[in-house]
């Protein structure tokens, strides 16, 4: 193998969690590790989380640059000699991997929740049939690029190491969108994507009022991400942001707390990585209990203040 290239993603300076999970796949897979940096970003850093060298291309990348992102990966891969392209499976890579893979005539597997090297050959495992199944997926082509489903796997602690970084040049070939204006939306929260703990309410909370007061008030307390069920998003008493699920956000919290969730396949899909999940439900029969390390069976109404009540008496 002549070396895994990773995309890292970045934001405010920072390199996101999923620059963090990938090379620590890598690290896993044989060969040696790379970076992709697009824009400005402390590159070298990423040498505490297992990349030998980083190759790093300047530029403008928006949330929207998917033809840049394309260009430029095209000349980081051509640089680098990777055999492999790690990816992870947000919109912007969505619509940029598909179009390189195409140029490059290069197969794709898309949101694995695992990566493997069988035979020489990438091995992707991912969903099928909104979770119902797992499948596997051969990448037969060199390069091979996939797409990691965010929160997928374990992080590794840097060493605080420094790789050293590649300029890379790149054309612009492709006509990109022109940006407007964004709208960030706005949350005085913690971030549902990293969170280490996650409060999720249902349908059953009836409406925003009560989602706010009940949910969000106890993920204050908790200093908690707040998700909720895609009945509740489509029922307007939570944001579409805030869903978790095979349609929505992927999760791996410490904790994960779900309040009047059935637990529906769908829903599943999103957190069933969590460390530890409580499940509060007046169903015994709710198929959440199966999946749940705790389980309450009582009134959220009830039973999320109480929780709020007995964690504000141990400060």
């Amino acid at each position: 193998m002549s070396g895994i290239l990773v995309l890292c993603d970045h934001a405010g300076g920072a390199f996101k969690p999923t620059a963090n999970e990938l090379l620590t796949l890598a690290g896993t897979l044989g060969g040696p590790v790379f970076a992709a940096v697009l824009g400005d970003a402390p590159a070298a850093t990423l040498g505490g989380l297992g990349a030998s060298k980083v190759f790093q291309a300047a530029g403008s990348f928006g949330d929207y640059a998917g033809a840049a992102t394309v260009d430029a990966l095209e000349a980081i891969l051509a640089a680098s000699g990777a055999s492999v392209l790690l990816a992870p499976g947000t919109y912007v890579a969505h619509d940029a991997l598909p179009r390189l893979a195409a140029r490059l005539g290069a197969g794709m597997a898309t949101d694995c929740s695992s990566v493997a090297m069988v035979d020489g050959k990438l091995v992707g495992t991912r969903d099928w049939f909104a979770g119902r199944a797992q499948g596997q997926v051969t990448v037969n082509t060199t390069p091979a690029i996939a797409s990691v489903a965010p929160n997928s796997g374990p992080k590794s602690e840097s060493t605080g190491a420094e790789a050293e970084v590649v300029s890379v040049s790149w054309e612009a070939k492709t006509p990109g969108l022109e940006v407007l204006e964004t709208l960030a939306p706005s949350t005085d929260g913690v971030d549902l994507n990293t969170a280490d703990v996650v409060i999720a309410g249902g349908r059953s909370l009836k409406s925003k009022e009560n989602f706010d007061g009940v949910i969000r008030g106890l993920a204050s307390t908790l200093r908690a991400g707040v998700g909720a069920s895609r009945a509740a998003t489509d029922a307007g008493i939570a944001d579409h942001s805030e869903q978790v699920g095979q349609t929505g956000v992927t999760v791996a919290p410490s904790l994960y707390i779900a309040a009047g969730i059935s637990g529906a396949i769908q829903h599943l899909a999103g957190m069933r990585t969590s460390k530890v999940i409580v499940a509060i439900n007046t169903d015994s029969g709710a198929p959440i209990f199966e999946h749940a390390t705790y389980g309450i069976v009582g009134d959220l109404f009830e039973v999320c203040p109480a929780i709020a009540e007995a964690v504000q008496a141990l400060d």
